[in-house]
Parts: C-alpha cells; sequence; structure tokens
C-alpha cells in the first residue's frame, strides 16, 4: 500500500525534536520510550523563523534522471538539500545525492527501504544496484530501493583532508622507539582536516545524517521509512530510531555497533573480539594437523603462530612478493574469524619463513567482499594488508550536482570527521594513549596495541553536539554473525540493550561482516519482518552450515583485507 504524501506541518513537526543540539542531544530520560521529553523542549525553543525555514527543505520537489549511462535505465538519481547547520537553517546547504529503483509492484507497495553500506565513509548511492540481486521478489515489490551518500561522502559534499600514502596509514602498533612520530601523525590529520574543511567539520556527525535521513523521507512523500543499514549503517539507524521514532517504520539493522561504544571503544572491540576467535582457529586447526602440519594441539597451533610473528620481527616473511613483519601479521587479525582461511594462510606463511614455495591445499579460499566495517578506506598498514586501496566512491553516477571527481581520500576523510566529532569522550593527552596501548597489548595480544593506540581524534574539534544516548522501544531487527571480525557478537548484544523494543536474530556459526543477503539462516525472518511487519516474538538464534560455506554479499567498496595472496 502507498503512504500518502505528507504534508509540510507534519513534515516539519518531525524535524524540530532535531534541530535545537543543546535540546535534543539530552534525549529522553532512562526507561522512557520515543522521545517525548525531547520533543517537548525543542519545539518551545523553535521560532516561526526557523520553521519557514526548513520548509524550503520539506517541500523540495527532486528532479528524477537517469543516473548515468553505464548504470541501469531504472536507477533514477536526484539530489535534495539540506542545511549545514540544523540549528541554522537559513544557513549554508549541502547537496545529498539520492537514488532509488522503484518497487516492482504499484499494487503491492508500502514505502521506501532506505539503504546505508556502513562506514562511516562508504558510499551507498550504487546500493539499489547492487542489493536488487539479493533481495527477495517479495521485499522488491513492496519498496523502493533508496540509496544515498551521506553528508561528507562520495557525491555529497564530498570531505577530503589532502593525505598522502603514510598519513592514510593508520593501523599502527605501539613502539617506545615510535610514539613521538605516531603522535605527529595524528596531529598532522587532524590539522590537514581543519585547514581542508574548516566549519564544515563539527557539523559532519550522525545525528545530524539523521536528521538528512528526515529530510529525505519528507522528500519522498512518505510518512514513515524502512531501512536497511550494515555495520555503521546499524548505529545511523539506531540514532534515527532515538531521533524520530514516530517516523520509524522497519528497520533492520545488520552487523552492529554497540552505541555505548562510540567510538574508541568500537575500535577497541576489534582486540577484544580477535582473541576468542584466534581460540577458536587454534582449537579448529589442531583437530585438522594432517591438513595443515601446524600442531597437533590447540596450544601448539599458537605456538607455531608466535614463532612466526617472532621470526618475521628479525626478519621480514615475504609472501607473494610482499615483505611482512610481525605487525603485519597481528594487524591481519580479521583473518581468524574464517578459521580455514586463516589455517592456509599462516601455513603459507610458515612455508614462506622456510625458504618454501608456498602451496596450497585448495580448501580455503579468501572471503568475498563485505559490506564495509567501520574503518577508512585508504592503505592500511602500506604493505597491502589494511583495508583495501579505493575512495569507496561510487562507479561514477552522476546526479547533476556540482562535484566532481571524489576525493581519493574521501572515505578516510569522511570516516575521521564522523568518529571524530560523533563524540567527545576521545581521550586529549596523548599519554593516555601510551598507557592504553601498552596495557592492551598484553590484555589482547594480537591487536590490543593497535586499536588503543593514539588516533587523530585526539587533536580533532568538537562536533557540534555531544553524542546521542539511544535507549528507546523501537521495534527493529538486529542481525548478527557469531563470528564477525568487525561487530563482533558482544557489539551486537550492546545495541539490543540500548533497544529495547528490539528483537536480535544471532547466526550461530556465523562467520564474516554481514548477514541479509548472504544466504544465511537469518534470511527467511529478516524478509518475513519487512514484508509483514512481524517481529519474532523474543530473541533468537539459527545454525549456518559447516565453517567456511556460505555465500557472501558483493558491494563496490573497499572491505577489510587479510593477508595477501592467502
Amino acid at each position: 500500500m502507498r503512504t500518502a504524501p505528507v504534508v509540510a506541518i507534519g513534515a516539519l513537526a518531525t524535524l524540530l525534536p532535531a534541530l535545537t543540539p543543546a535540546a535534543a542531544a539530552a534525549g529522553p530520560q532512562a526507561g522512557t520510550t520515543a522521545t517525548t521529553a525531547t520533543t517537548v523542549s525543542s519545539t518551545t525553543t523553535v521560532s516561526t523563523t526557523t520553521v519557514d525555514a526548513l520548509e524550503r527543505y520539506t517541500r523540495q520537489k527532486p528532479h528524477w534522471n537517469r543516473c548515468g549511462a553505464e548504470t541501469p535505465a531504472d536507477l533514477e538519481c536526484a539530489t535534495v538539500k539540506v542545511p549545514l547547520d540544523y540549528s541554522r537553517p537559513g544557513g549554508r546547504t549541502l547537496d545529498i545525492a539520492v537514488s532509488r529503483t522503484k518497487a516492482t509492484s504499484a499494487r503491492d507497495r508500502r514505502g521506501v527501504l532506505l539503504l546505508n553500506p556502513g562506514g562511516p565513509g562508504g558510499s551507498g548511492l550504487d546500493m539499489p544496484v547492487w542489493m536488487a540481486p539479493e533481495l527477495p521478489d517479495e521485499v522488491k515489490k513492496r519498496y523502493d530501493l533508496v540509496g544515498f551518500d551521506p553528508r561528507g561522502v562520495g557525491r555529497s559534499a564530498p570531505v577530503s583532508c589532502g593525505l598522502n600514502g603514510d598519513e592514510l596509514n593508520w593501523q599502527r602498533p605501539y613502539k617506545a622507539a615510535t610514539f613521538d612520530r605516531d603522535v605527529r601523525w595524528a596531529e598532522t590529520v587532524a590539522a590537514k582536516c581543519r585547514a581542508g574543511n574548516g566549519a564544515v567539520l563539527p557539523h559532519l556527525t550522525t545525528r545530524n545524517t539523521a536528521r538528512d535521513v528526515d529530510v529525505i523521507r519528507a522528500v519522498l512523500g512518505e510518512k514513515k521509512i524502512s531501512y536497511l543499514g550494515y555495520s555503521y549503517g546499524t548505529y545511523l539507524g539506531a540514532v534515527y530510531t532515538q531521533m524520530f521514532p514516530r517516523r520509524t517504520d522497519r528497520f533492520v539493522l545488520d552487523s552492529a555497533v554497540d552505541p555505548e561504544r562510540i567510538w574508541r571503544g568500537m575500535i577497541q572491540v576489534w582486540a577484544e573480539g580477535a582473541e576468542p576467535a584466534f581460540t577458536r582457529w587454534a582449537t579448529w586447526t589442531a583437530a585438522r594437523d594432517e591438513t595443515y602440519a601446524l600442531g597437533r594441539t590447540p596450544a601448539e597451533v599458537r605456538a607455531t603462530f608466535w614463532a612466526l610473528v617472532a621470526r618475521a620481527d628479525r626478519e621480514p616473511i615475504v609472501l607473494d612478493g610482499t615483505a611482512l613483519t610481525g605487525d603485519d601479521i597481528r594487524a591481519g587479525r580479521p583473518m581468524f574469524f574464517d578459521v580455514a582461511y586463516a589455517a592456509e594462510t599462516v601455513a603459507r606463511l610458515r612455508d614462506a619463513a622456510a625458504g618454501r614455495t608456498p602451496s596450497s591445499s585448495g580448501r580455503a579460499t579468501p572471503p568475498a567482499p563485505v559490506p564495509p566495517s567501520f574503518i577508512p578506506g585508504g592503505t592500511g598498514t602500506g604493505t597491502g594488508m589494511g583495508v583495501g586501496a579505493g575512495t569507496g566512491a561510487s562507479t561514477g553516477i552522476a546526479t547533476g550536482t556540482s562535484a566532481g571527481a571524489v576525493p581519493a581520500d574521501n572515505m578516510d576523510a569522511a570516516f575521521w570527521s564522523v568518529v571524530c566529532a560523533d563524540t567527545r569522550a576521545w581521550p586529549r593527552d596523548p599519554e593516555r594513549y601510551r598507557r592504553d596501548a601498552i596495557r592492551d597489548k598484553a590484555r589482547y595480544p594480537l591487536y590490543g596495541d593497535f586499536a588503543s593506540h593514539i588516533k587523530p581524534c585526539a587533536f580533532w574539534g568538537h562536533g557540534s553536539e555531544p553524542a546521542t544516548r539511544v535507549n528507546n522501544s523501537v521495534g527493529a531487527l538486529i542481525l548478527q554473525n557469531e563470528w564477525d571480525s568487525q561487530t563482533p557478537l558482544v557489539s551486537g548484544q550492546g545495541l539490543r540493550r540500548a533497544m529495547k523494543g528490539a528483537r536480535m536474530m544471532t547466526v550461530l556459526g556465523g562467520q564474516g561482516h554481514g548477514v541479509y543477503g548472504m544466504k544465511s539462516c537469518a534470511d527467511a525472518t529478516a524478509t518475513a519482518y519487512l514484508t509483514t511487519g512481524r517481529l519474532p516474538a523474543a530473541d533468537t538464534v539459527c545454525r549456518t552450515p559447516a565453517a567456511g560455506a556460505g555465500h557472501s554479499l558483493r558491494l563496490p567498496l573497499p572491505t577489510p583485507q587479510l593477508l595477501p595472496g592467502g
């Protein structure tokens, strides 16, 4: 059923709770639902002038055109204007690039399904095309698939910090000898981002992107919006439910961010989550010693791995033409969430260290690309081990905006912009990072110092508002693999605690980042929710086939790499 176009006053009332940053940031008190307190305090401070200024956004009539000569004919693009600063809607504006493919059945159409691939910094403009083959027909009958580039990303007023190759190298292990250099790196990245973007930076936040989403909803003539978001997209979706609970329809939050841990804590959770994955891998590999010859017991497998790390620290191991240090190997921690791939790769490292030509058993292949996690898309460690090179830009969709080519460092610049401005919890004292990195390397040997070491946010200016407290009873479906390298299981459980009206489906044995559209056992539940609105009666689990099996969703975005040549 098609929803009736929203009248202007309804759209304005929806946006009012978000207009006054101080009031909106307060959020509801613990134990309350929706955002009643926020709505009351905000609406009492909004002037008639502000309301009038908002009408220019909510009453826009988008001009839809084919996105580009190389894109499918049914993919339309348009530009939606939003205020840079929602507390000053009469000021500077940004152009947000939006795309859509229409529902395949006018009779069955329910509304729009907004898509977000993750990041922060991931371009979603191509998502209607890339998601269409993965979504069942009953979903595509009911929804227009709507993609967009969030503010600061891709074709939506993209930010750039002018970062060079070394400045894109964000995976930095703690070493006393290089600590001062790493502090200068973090300070330099922050300074270059300020110099390149000035007054825009404080407003590149998830809260403002959620406001942009609500403008998109109003412009599309929808009373409510449905949503499918991966990784960082789960946090964007959760913030939207907190700010606009009455405009939330059916929300699927896939591979979830814990809103209590944004953002330093979500980087640190990579280290915490890697340790149980490493233990699981050692046990799995020991049971297959005849295949991999890495050890007959978990302890022997672990010892083999750490001996290779020590060997690479003394003299890099050359694998497929790339010289890897011990730190490079530790930085490849995502591989341990795919036990077969990790066993194959470590066996090849062992052969390379011994001077033998690494051979493949043929039993494992690198996992196919999946939706990106909240990591920058630059050059990783500079050794081919970090995230894939690329900008996160779309495939050249033309939106009618004046933006030219997307800057090469856009995904990195947008990532730091959001994670640094979203919260004021980043420590400012470099010595705090030193202490934490030393402590966490002992706690989490695989990746602890990487996760807790200094980041550019130590030198970033404050965002326009404090962090959003997510604490509501809005309905949503949270999907989570048991073995997810970027948003580990504990992260999904954290979002479930914050969203008390949600239900969580955990895929036991599930490996990798991203669930829906990957032919997992959770797909049927997600499809049923999107098509009927019925959530499971309680949190539930399902079990995936044997480790290493399954299908991967392919999106045109950089993804975390493991080790070269695996």
